[in-house]
């Protein structure tokens, strides 16, 4: 039914580890229960005990510090914490028990404090089989998961469609990136789900000539050095886009530009502009009515959803609107940068100006970044401040809150290599 790294377990033995979960928890139905544990069969066997109830499940990283889970589950109205035990620890909650069975899961607050999501089982489910009739691609692929199961993209695009596909998910610390190649290369035909930074760090790690069968990306749109290492190792290239709130919104089976974010499942309907030149925020219609994503995008001709920027991000200099994207790749296109990420500065003059942290394999000095930044980019979009550090703040699962990179820039949290102030 399942693997975690070398351990099979088969419907029968895993069936009865759920059955004994609900034993031993002591679970009811229509309760909310929290569930954090570094154990990742026992965390998953007890989320299907606690979904079997038809009860709501909040599914916690298991390398969250006991303390912090306590208060995420708090916060998302949980009734019961489970910790690493399948011992309840009673929670103080207003929240009335639920009617029905809902994930729980909080928003990567990445343009504000996260909040937490709640989504039906039916809901679940149509999104599963949405996804599962409309994207047919790897049915015969097996799915390996290099992602926290705790997180939608790895809990339904990962374990609960490939269950539904009726294939064995295989789940796979994504900690120990060499072992990860390992497990990849005994696997016929295996998918691989994982972070835009951990696809990067394979493709580099991988020696020449070698390519993985195929890859999933979602979370962050890769900047375009990443994608074209990616891409160029990469035999089955894909793509899913979507949100807290709807879930996998959309799929693209063939990746040829990072942007490309896939056509819409058909659960869903999309509205958004269809000019490149006036890129529109997309909305969402869906079971729950309408979301308003925050993202800028168009339709291609062809139906395929392209990505310009989060509406949060864009930065407006004297009216022109600056994307940090283009920032972003223009930088990293530069020899030796690693990594960066363009953010908003408060400008007495312009209103905003784009400000710049980046990394190197060596020390850069700031007029010779500059120097490239003006050779690629319009005035309007060059970086009034220009900051090397060692290491880009990143999320685990790739994405960067640029509100907060801004923030922490302005606390001056950020030990700079070099720098230069236009």
């Amino acid at each position: 039914m399942l693997q975690i790294d070398d351990r099979y377990y088969d419907r029968q033995k895993f069936e009865q580890m759920v059955t004994q979960s609900a034993d031993k928890a002591g679970l009811s139905a229509n309760a909310r229960y929290a569930v954090c544990f570094s154990d990742t069969a026992g965390g998953l066997a007890l989320f299907f005990a606690i979904r079997n109830l038809d009860a709501s499940v909040f599914p916690i990283h298991p390398a969250t510090p006991h303390a912090a889970a306590r208060r995420l589950a708090v916060a998302a109205g949980c009734h019961a914490l489970y910790f690493n035990s399948l011992e309840a620890e009673t929670l103080s909650t207003a929240v009335a028990p639920d009617t029905a069975g809902q994930l729980l899961q909080m928003s990567s607050g990445t343009t504000g404090a996260p909040k937490c999501i709640a989504r039906g089982w039916a809901e679940i489910d149509a999104e599963v089989a949405s996804y599962v009739a409309m994207f047919r691609h790897p049915e015969e692929m097996t799915p390996v998961i290099a992602c926290p199961t705790t997180h939608s993209y790895g809990l339904i695009c990962g374990i609960l469609v490939a269950l539904k596909r009726g294939r064995t998910p295989v789940i796979v610390d994504a900690g120990n990136p060499k072992y990860l190649l390992r497990t990849l290369r005994g696997i016929e035909q295996p998918l691989l789900y994982s972070s835009p930074a951990v696809l990067h760090t394979l493709a580099r790690l991988m020696p020449e000539g070698e390519k993985l069968h195929a890859a999933m990306t979602s979370g962050t749109v890769l900047p375009e050095p990443w994608f074209a290492r990616i891409r160029a190792r990469t035999t089955h290239l894909f793509q899913q886009y979507g949100c807290s709130e709807t879930g996998c919104i959309a799929v693209n089976p063939d990746v040829t530009d990072a942007a490309d974010m896939g056509f819409v499942l058909p659960h869903h309907s999309v509205a958004c502009s269809n000019s490149a030149v006036a890129p529109s925020e997309m909305i969402v219609s869906g079971p729950n009515g309408e979301v308003a994503t925050r993202d800028l995008g168009y339709y291609r001709p062809d139906g395929m959803l392209v990505f310009v920027s989060r509406l949060d991000d864009t930065i407006n200099v004297s009216g022109l609107n600056v994307y940090p994207r283009e920032v972003e790749d223009v930088v990293m296109s530069m020899p030796s940068v690693t990594d960066a990420v363009a953010f908003r500065k408060a400008d007495t003059l312009a209103g905003e100006r784009v400000g710049l942290l980046f990394s190197a394999t060596e020390r850069l000095e700031g007029p010779a970044v500059r120097q490239w930044c003006a050779q690629n980019l319009a005035s309007h979009q060059l970086p009034m401040e220009i900051v090397q550090v060692e290491a880009i703040p990143r999320q685990a699962n790739g994405k960067i809150s640029r509100r907060e990179v801004a923030a922490q820039h302005a606390a001056g949290q950020f030990t700079a290599l070099a720098r230069e102030v236009a």
